[in-house]
Formats: structure tokens, sequence, C-alpha cells
């Protein structure tokens, strides 16, 4: 599952080594607002998207090994914290947002500010489909993909930013990161891409990853879209903690 500001097609790269690896069962959910609609009176918030993914998981009637990126990584963690046996394993590059001593980074908190977020998302999701993209590519995405994901950035993703990122100011996080240790009872694992400059420091993520009782897998030299800039990599390290923590199981 995809975050912010994306759309599933973020994963065509990964999905394509996956297959290559023999890994083609593969389900991409988007939550609502980004890339997928945003349902009338969904209030778009941390809880109301663990809920929906809750729903989702209900729905698949096979084994799941679940990987989240971003708030998709996010929403991964607050949905099985609150129902582990919906999951084989997880997987999240978005530990470290349960940190107590987690702060947000500049970004999220102008979303999270009234009047700035709203003045900060028309410039960032205006223009054209182009020039989006454009923006999107400089960040390390393909120009496939950032094409796709220009083409769903509009007013409902917005609304689902503002909401969601104002739902999760701190102390929010802080305290639905008490659970964190709950996420033991199932194989886990943290992805530390080290160029991220979205989540915290590497120290940070390390011990979100013990606290989670999870596996932790370094991407050295790796960015916060770690699946667009090496999707091979990403592959690898995925496909060996399913083959040693999942799988055999």
């Amino acid at each position: 599952m995809h975050g912010n500001p994306e759309s599933a097609a973020l994963w065509d790269p990964l999905v394509a080594e996956l297959a290559r690896a023999g890994v083609d069962d593969v389900v991409r959910l988007s939550p609502p607002g980004f890339g997928a609609p945003l349902p009338a009176g969904f209030p778009a918030t941390v809880t109301a998207y663990r809920d929906w993914l809750i729903a989702e998981l209900e729905r698949i009637d096979r084994p799941v090994d679940l990987l989240g990126h971003d708030w998709g990584g996010g929403h991964v963690v607050t949905a099985v914290m609150a129902r582990p046996e919906l999951v084989r394993s997880w997987a999240s590059d978005a530990l470290s947002l349960f940190e107590p001593d987690y702060v947000w980074h500049d970004l999220a908190q102008t979303w999270q500010t009234p009047g700035d977020g709203e003045a900060q998302l028309e410039q960032m999701l205006g223009g054209t489909v182009e020039q989006r993209a454009a923006q999107m590519e400089g960040f390390g995405i393909g120009h496939a993909e950032a094409l796709q994901i220009a083409g769903v950035q509009g007013e409902e993703m917005r609304t689902a930013i503002l909401a969601l990122y104002r739902s999760a100011a701190q102390p929010a996080m802080a305290e639905l990161g008490a659970g964190l240790p709950t996420l033991a009872s199932r194989p886990g694992l943290g992805i530390v891409a080290t160029a991220d400059p979205f989540g915290g420091s590497e120290e940070l993520r390390r011990r979100a990853a013990e606290r989670a009782g999870a596996d932790v897998t370094v991407l050295d030299g790796l960015g916060h879209w770690w699946m667009a800039e090496d999707p091979a990599r990403a592959a690898r390290v995925l496909v060996a903690f399913w083959r040693a923590r999942a799988w055999s199981a």
C-alpha cells in the first residue's frame, strides 16, 4: 500500500521485479483519496484509514504479507496493531512515525497549519498533469509512473492530505505508538532507506523496529521512493524476508 501524494502506479517497477522472482499474487490497495475515490463523509483520519484497511484485509481469503510505504506504512502499523491475525507478515518504512520523540518534517507541519497547508497544496497539486509529473520525476519516480500518479492528484487528494496530517499531529502518533510491541506477534520488517529525509534518524527507525519486534533491512543510499529508485534491490530484500520469516512458517 502506497502513501502520499501517490497512487498504486508507484509500485509498477517493483511488481515487475517481484514477478521475475516468482511473486505474482500481488494486490495493491489504494487508500481513499490517494488514487481511489474519497467517499462522502469519509473523515480521512489516521483511525479512519486503519479501519478502512482492516475491512479490506477481512475480504482477502488467503495469507497476507502486508507491505506499506509512507502513510501506507503507517496504515499497515495501525491496522496490524489492532488486528494482527489478519496478516501472515508485515513490512513498513514508516515505523518511526510512532516513536514518542518523532518530530514531523517541515512539509507535514505546514499541512498541519490551517491556511498554510491549503496554500502549499494549491501550489504542489496545481498546474498541469505534465508539471506535476515532472515534479514526481524529480523525486526519482519513473516517467510512466509519474504521469499516472499526477493524473490522480487533485481536490480529493488535497482534502485527504489535510485531514490525515492534521489528525496525526503530535501527540497523536506518540500515543498510538504505545501499541508498537503488539506487532511482534507477527513477523515484521522495518525498512530503513538511509537517504529518506522524512522518517527521522536511522537510530529512531531502528528503535521503533526493536520495539515492534521487527527485523531491519537497510537500503543504503536509497531515498523515500526506494521502490522506484532500485526496484530490483527492493525485491531482493523483500523476497528474502518473506522466505525466511513468513513463507517458512
